[in-house]
C-alpha cells in the first residue's frame, strides 16, 4: 500500500502538468469509448475528469495521507460513486466505468518517463507507488458500480411487481385485481397494500381478484390469497375469485386446499354476482337503430 512518502512526485506532476494530464485522460476515454457512444456528453466527461483530478491532486499533497480510505480520499470517493452510479444507469459496462480511472495511468507514466528519463530506478519505484494507487482507486470504483447496478435491479424488480399488480375500478364499489404469475411473499405484500388502499380509496364493498393469470395455484400461493382475502375482509370488502381453470380446481382439489370464498370460473360470472350483491343489474338495451330518427 502507498504511504505517505509515496505521493511526492505524483502530487508534483497533478500540481505542474495538471491540464497537460487532463487533456491527455479526456483525450484516451474518447477514444477508447468513454462517452459510451453519445451516453455521455464530451463536456460532461471533462467537468468529471476536471473535478476528480482536482480532488486527487489534493488528497495526495506532499507529506498527505495516500491510502484511499483515508479521510484526506473523501472528495475523490464521492465523486468517483457518483461517476459509477450515474454509468450503472446509463448501462455502462464494469469495464467501461473501470476504465475511467485506469486511463489516467497512461498520461501519468508518460509524464512520468519524460521528466525523470536518466532514472530508471525512480521511475519503476513511482511506477509502482502510482499503479497501487490507482489499482485502489480502480477497485473502489468497480465496487460503487457494482453497488449500483444491485440498488438499480432490485429498484426494477420493485416496480415490476407493483405494475403487475393493478387495482381496477371495474364498477361504483367494485374493485378488480387481476393476478400474472407467481405469488411469492414479497409480491403477496405489493398485493395486498395495493388492494387494501383502493378499497379505502374507492370505498369499495367487493373486490374481485382474478387469477386467470396465475399459472399454478399450490398450498402456498393458496394461503397468500387467504391472507389476502381476510385483509380484505378485515377492511369492509367482500371478496370473490374468479379465473379458476379445470386443471387448477383440480390440482386444489387434490392438495386439499380450502379457499373459503365464493369463485366464479371467469371475470364476467364474478362481475355479474358482485352486481347482484349490490342490488344492480345489467339488462340489454333495445337496438340503436330502432330509435334513431329517419332520415330524409
Amino acid at each position: 500500500m502507498p504511504n505517505d512518502a509515496n505521493t511526492s512526485v505524483l502530487a508534483s506532476m497533478l500540481d505542474e502538468h495538471g491540464e497537460e494530464l487532463l487533456a491527455a485522460w479526456v483525450t484516451i476515454l474518447t477514444a477508447t469509448g468513454g462517452t459510451g457512444g453519445g451516453r455521455i456528453k464530451e463536456i460532461e466527461l471533462r467537468i468529471q475528469c476536471q473535478d476528480v483530478l482536482t480532488a486527487l491532486r489534493q488528497a495526495v499533497a506532499p507529506g498527505g495521507p495516500a491510502e484511499v480510505e483515508s479521510p484526506a480520499f473523501t472528495r475523490v470517493r464521492t465523486l468517483l460513486g457518483e461517476v459509477s452510479r450515474s454509468r450503472a444507469l446509463l448501462g455502462f459496462s464494469p469495464t467501461e466505468t473501470a476504465m475511467f480511472v485506469f486511463s489516467l495511468k497512461q498520461p501519468l507514466f508518460e509524464r512520468l518517463r519524460r521528466k525523470h528519463a536518466d532514472d530508471a530506478l525512480m521511475i519503476a519505484d513511482e511506477s509502482w507507488k502510482i499503479m497501487q494507487l490507482f489499482d485502489q482507486l480502480g477497485l473502489y470504483t468497480t465496487e460503487m458500480y457494482q453497488k449500483s447496478r444491485e440498488a438499480v435491479v432490485v429498484r426494477q424488480q420493485q416496480e415490476i411487481v407493483e405494475l403487475s399488480t393493478p387495482v381496477v375500478k371495474l364498477w361504483e364499489g367494485i374493485l378488480a385485481l387481476p393476478l400474472i404469475g407467481t405469488l411469492d411473499s414479497v409480491r403477496t405484500q405489493v398485493v395486498m397494500e395495493s388492494l387494501l388502499q383502493a378499497i379505502v380509496d374507492q370505498n369499495a364493498e367487493i373486490a374481485i381478484i382474478d387469477i386467470t393469470g396465475v399459472p399454478t395455484v399450490d398450498t402456498l400461493v393458496a394461503q397468500h390469497l387467504l391472507k389476502t382475502i381476510a385483509a380484505a375482509r378485515l377492511m369492509g370488502a367482500d371478496c370473490i375469485v374468479s379465473g379458476i381453470r379445470p386443471q387448477i380446481a383440480q390440482t386444489m382439489v387434490h392438495l386439499g386446499v380450502a379457499l373459503n370464498v365464493v369463485s366464479k370460473a371467469s371475470l364476467a360470472d364474478a362481475l355479474a354476482l358482485a352486481l347482484q350483491r349490490t342490488g344492480r343489474t345489467v339488462v340489454r338495451s333495445s337496438s340503436v337503430t330502432a330509435t334513431l330518427p329517419a332520415r330524409d
